[in-house]
């Protein structure tokens, strides 16, 4: 089986513990590939995951690719900034995304609208409501602070699930990780 890296490797130290990394990762592919060194260790992919020894087990030494599932992103056409952060999307295209997901949003140009990793809390999708129709949705995203420039039809703007690891080692070591493409070779 063939693998297409996609974005950074990323490692998290293993323990007896359940440790979560540090790091957020926007979802891009729908293959994460994983390699325990030093220990085996469970792992557990989400939101905000606390990992146990019920999650998937990768033995030390073995590589590993965890299905994350479709990606979910969307074209962003309007930000309300203030206490929460309603997003607009595009008339017809609905949220990709349910409440409970964490999602971070990047404008290309105006990077004070950016957020990493922040909470869906509600979904809008009522038709014709004062002279809005399409669907919104409010992030738990504090953006009332800063005075960011009008959205203007150059930039591009996109929202994107995001998630994180955790593991839970049967001693010390390294949890390395990675998003994959994968293909099979001409045998396989």
């Amino acid at each position: 089986m063939a693998h297409n890296p996609v974005g950074i490797n990323s490692a998290l130290p293993i323990t007896t513990s359940s440790a979560r990394g540090l790091d957020t990762t926007a979802h891009k592919t729908d293959a994460l590939r994983v390699v325990a060194v030093g220990a085996g260790a469970h792992v557990a992919i989400g939101t905000l995951p606390t990992a146990t020894t019920a999650n998937y087990y990768v033995a030390v030494g073995e590589s590993e690719v965890i299905t994350l599932g479709a990606c979910r992103n969307q074209k962003v056409i309007g930000i309300t900034t203030g206490a929460t952060t309603t997003i607009d999307f595009p008339e017809g295209t609905g949220s990709p995304f349910q409440v409970g997901d964490a999602v971070s949003l990047t404008v290309t140009g105006q990077t004070d609208y950016n957020f990493t990793h922040k909470i869906v809390s509600s979904i809008n999708n009522t038709a014709g409501v004062d002279g809005f129709y399409s669907t919104r949705i409010v992030v738990n995203h504090d953006s009332s602070s800063g005075n960011p420039a009008a959205l203007t039809p150059t930039n591009s703007a996109e929202l994107r699930g995001s998630f994180m690891v955790a593991a839970i080692g049967t001693g010390s070591g390294t949890l390395h990780y990675q998003q994959v493409q994968t293909s099979k070779g001409a045998n396989g």
